[in-house]
């Protein structure tokens, strides 16, 4: 009865949140998107128009190593990396230059402009901003992407407006819609599929061999048991890849991901980084300060147990993929940090499968560690190790013996 009580409770209170953000009133944002290959930048020109909601103040993060040539209707001035805006009552636009090649720490590039393509996060290329508008504003947003003679498509982490002019940029819990997540441009190729009703995208530069189909198959085979598992997916999931000189690893953004095209779809462990980081984005689960293991954790463990729903891989070898897991993290004697990696969230992983486990003995087989996961995902909420306590106290029907080991004191 309590456990259908505050299933109702969320529901309603999910339907309250939803008619409040219906109800809001609202601003329209346009962006447009322009790439320079010859200069290495972006020309971004941000068009607000007040509705309901008049917007007096937006201040942006724009350090000046990548931001430049700022200016605009209305006032605008910098401090710092800060820039504040201050439009016109009747809107205006705010335009400026980013420079979007971005090398990390190896020497490799996590954002590059050649003649031929671009790859980006669209989040680098409009910052998030602080915004001062009317009491529980909300925008509208569309993106328009602008390419250069030759360049034939582009694609991002958001779907096609109705009438096929941009993209319809919908994180509606945000005051300033963004373009977040990954985007490719250029003389690219993709393939592209409805699965589960979400759209799968896999983008590459042409010519590059990028494996498009095969990642496109593990998708739609994983793709039914992720919908079983969570309950949903989202609307569309983007995947960019290329070879090097682009950073060899995969990192997931909303939406969206970059994988690079050496990275194997399945490693020889049976772990898999493009199921890893797809849980990542269907989920949206984020640890709280000090519990970035949770979501890590669940991100590695449903990467390899979405393979063995799915066929991908045997019971045994399955089995064998959280046995290294098991070992590799074995020396670990605390789970809080506030970035879990490597051996952290291996032994995690190993915590999942036992607290699944668990679940599965003390519930005669009714319920397992799903429903832990769809309690934590909160549409990007921070969850706590409380939290999983209680997630879990609601599938078992009593406190976890397994939650309550020494690597969460």
């Amino acid at each position: 009865m309590i456990a259908l009580f505050r299933t109702t409770l969320a529901a309603l209170l999910c339907a309250v949140t939803s008619l409040a953000l219906a109800d809001a009133p609202r601003f329209s944002v346009r962006y447009d998107v322009g790439f320079d290959p010859a200069a290495g930048e972006a020309e971004v020109t941000l068009s607000l128009r007040p509705e309901e909601a008049n917007v007096s103040r937006l201040v942006f993060t724009m350090p000046k190593s990548r931001y430049s040539d700022i200016e605009g209707d209305g006032k605008v001035g910098r401090e710092g990396d800060a820039v504040e805006w201050r439009p016109p009552r009747r809107g205006g636009e705010l335009r400026w230059r980013y420079r979007i090649d971005h090398k990390r720490s190896s020497g490799a590039y996590d954002a590059r402009i050649t003649r031929d393509w671009v790859i980006v996060r669209g989040d680098r290329l409009i910052p998030s901003a602080r915004v001062t508008a009317t009491r529980g504003a909300r925008s509208q947003a569309l993106l328009k992407l602008h390419l250069p003679p030759g360049w034939t498509h582009a694609d991002t982490a958001w779907l096609l407006a109705p009438d096929g002019e941009g993209f319809a940029v919908t994180n509606s819990d945000r005051i300033l819609a963004r373009p977040t997540g990954w985007m490719i441009a250029g003389d690219i190729g993709t393939r592209r599929d409805m699965i589960e009703g979400m759209e799968i995208a896999v983008a590459a530069p042409k010519g590059l061999g990028t494996a498009r189909m095969d990642l496109m198959a593990m998708m739609t085979a994983t793709a039914p048991s992720m919908l079983d598992a969570f309950g949903r997916l989202p609307d569309k999931i983007l995947v960019v890849r290329a070879p090097d000189p682009m950073w060899r690893g995969g990192l997931s953004g909303p939406n969206s991901m970059w994988l690079h095209a050496d990275r194997p779809l399945i490693s020889e462990n049976g772990s898999s980084t493009l199921m890893h980081e797809t849980i990542h984005i269907v989920t949206r689960i984020r640890g709280a300060a000090g519990d970035d293991w949770i979501a890590e954790g669940i991100a590695e463990y449903y990467g390899t147990e979405m393979l063995r729903r799915a066929g991908l891989l045997s019971e045994a070898r399955a089995g064998k993929a959280i046995a290294w897991m098991r070992r590799h993290g074995s020396a670990v004697r605390s789970l809080h940090s506030s970035d879990s990696h490597g051996k952290r969230t291996a032994r995690a992983v190993a915590l999942f499968a036992d607290l699944d486990e668990e679940i599965r003995e003390r519930s005669g087989g009714r319920r397992s560690l799903d429903e832990v996961a769809r309690a934590l995902m909160r549409d990007g909420a921070r969850v706590s190790v409380e939290d999983l306590r209680r997630a879990a106290k609601e599938a078992i029907g009593a406190p976890s013996k397994v939650l309550g080991t020494s690597l969460l004191d």
